[in-house]
């Protein structure tokens, strides 16, 4: 099977930018209600997945921070403690079922290493959902 078939497009995807201030990324977490969301560099790559525990941990860690002084902090300076690993849009199933394992969602990248979407855990459960299903009405 292609993982073409389970990819959720960039266009489809909120995406932040390192370029991003720390208010912006957790006034958009809180609008999207998402708690990790892929960050993509200025060369349209993949540069990680920032979740509301990074920020909670770098709030924590700066105590003396007002909301006001969040705009002037990028999402460059937030350590990330989530190392996502990426596949290539032309890798296997099984490559994907191994990380959708540990991750709540697959980055996917082209072969010049742009990111192109993602591959939602939920979709690769289905997907085995039916596998098990076909084989138990056989």
């Amino acid at each position: 099977m292609n993982i073409a078939f389970f990819l959720l497009p960039k266009q489809e995807v909120v995406c932040f930018t390192q370029d991003m201030t720390l208010r912006q990324t957790l006034e958009r977490m809180e609008y999207h209600r998402f708690t990790a969301v892929p960050i993509i560099d200025a060369d349209g790559g993949y540069a990680g997945t920032v979740t509301e525990g990074d920020l909670l941990w770098y709030i924590k860690r700066h105590a003396d921070l007002t909301l006001e002084q969040t705009n002037k902090v990028k999402l460059t300076d937030v350590p990330l403690r989530m190392n996502n690993k990426t596949v290539r849009i032309d890798a296997n199933m099984d490559d994907l079922i191994s990380l959708a394992k540990v991750q709540n969602f697959v980055p996917v990248v082209d072969d010049m290493n742009r990111f192109i979407g993602i591959v939602r855990r939920s979709e690769i459960i289905d997907y085995c959902e039916k596998i098990i299903m076909e084989h138990q009405n056989v």
